[in-house]
């Protein structure tokens, strides 16, 4: 098997992989998956080999998803991997909001020729001084991976959190890290919360959410934090909020040319998921996916294709990609007339859905069910696993 990677991945994760794994930066000809960081893929072209994707971290913005599943190619992404570094900068991000530490320190720089700087100091230091986050409310939308280690810290700081989650697996998943959040309507934390910290996808839903109609009913003052994507922001009623006082910072992790260049706007170069521990984390676990899907056939944290998990493979597997219109019995009537079934799931995610059937082998016969299954109407791709 041959593994592409398109950005420098971490040799930590890339050790998880099978030693008989070839890893490639050079050529992407006959790879059967590929690893990816932050590169754009979508102009590229991936050869008929590769069957998955998988991106060392959690947005995917980068990649074609549709046009991959339409391919099917199997795009994996590493949901929590990088959780605990977002959520330490989040921190971070807050505290550089709550006083003009930036500001502070810039002086230092501007007067580290002043012999007396020590003295003259403690005459500039009131231009930068702030307040305090403790006692103060934070609203999270968000409460997945990051939102809810967020809402966790903040709460042992002092503050009370406020999250909003629309989705009740999540909150049950996140339970033990949101027992000190109140759950609330968007409506209620944005009129409640001093700060607010956006932990949600990029998606045509959520894109520009924070805009003028969001920070109209908003506290004055407000300090907006955004670890998540640059996009999620309107970036010019974000001046307009700056301006007028309505927003007291923006901090942001993903500045572009507009946010750069206002004022009130604290960027930082996207340093999220940049540490060492996060970085080892993603490659880790995609290469795991990769592993598991390559070989068993396995679809864990795919963001283009369903969850389908049939554990260690027993015998050999046949993964059918397909569209949701086609009905997962008649694949299985057409495999069961050629072999015999073990076990079988099926899942559907959206347009698309994923078959994967274990069975007994029997001789001359592989190739003849692949056609047969390939042949049906809404098959996207079958693979083989022996």
């Amino acid at each position: 098997m041959k593994v592409f990677c398109l950005n420098k991945i971490s040799p930590v994760g890339l050790k998880v992989l099978p030693k008989e794994y070839e890893v490639s930066t050079e050529s992407i000809d006959n790879a059967d998956a590929v690893m990816v960081r932050s590169a754009a893929m979508h102009e590229m072209k991936l050869p008929e080999s590769v069957v998955c994707v998988a991106r060392a971290g959690a947005g995917v913005n980068n990649i074609p998803l549709d046009v991959y599943a339409e391919e099917g190619v199997v795009v994996f992404n590493t949901p929590g991997a990088n959780a605990n570094a977002v959520k330490e900068l989040t921190i971070a991000m807050m505290l550089l909001a709550a006083r003009d530490i930036r500001g502070s320190m810039e002086w230092v720089k501007e007067n580290k020729g002043d012999e007396l700087i020590n003295k003259s100091m403690e005459k500039a230091k009131g231009a930068f001084a702030g307040t305090e986050i403790m006692g103060k409310t934070l609203g999270i939308i968000g409460c997945g991976a990051i939102g809810a280690l967020v809402a966790d810290a903040a709460s042992k700081l002092g503050m009370r959190v406020l999250g909003v989650e629309p989705s009740e697996a999540t909150i049950e998943r996140n339970k033990e890290l949101l027992k000190d959040t109140k759950i609330v309507s968007m409506d209620e934390m944005v009129k409640e919360a001093d700060y607010i910290s956006v932990h949600v996808p990029l998606m045509d839903a959520t894109k520009g959410m924070i805009n003028a109609a969001f920070l109209a009913k908003a506290k004055d003052g407000v300090i907006i934090v955004n670890a998540a994507r640059d996009a999620l922001v309107n970036d010019d009623d974000m001046k307009e909020a700056l301006a007028s006082g309505k927003v007291r910072r923006y901090v942001t992790d993903f500045p572009n040319y507009k946010s750069a260049n206002t004022d009130g706007v604290v960027a930082i170069s996207h340093l999220g998921a940049s540490t060492e521990e996060a970085e080892d984390n993603c490659a880790a676990m995609a290469a795991k996916e990769i592993v598991d899907f390559i070989e068993n056939g396995n679809i864990i944290n795919s963001v283009n294709y369903p969850r389908i998990d049939l554990g260690p493979r027993a015998g050999r597997r046949m993964v059918v990609l397909h569209k949701a219109e086609l009905n997962a019995n008649e694949i299985l009537k057409t495999v069961g007339e050629l072999k015999n079934i073990f076990k079988s799931a099926t899942g559907v995610k959206g347009a698309y859905a994923a078959t994967v059937i274990e069975y007994e082998p029997k001789e001359g016969i592989d190739q003849c069910a692949k056609k047969a299954v390939k042949a049906l109407p809404g098959v996207i791709r079958v693979r083989g696993i022996c």
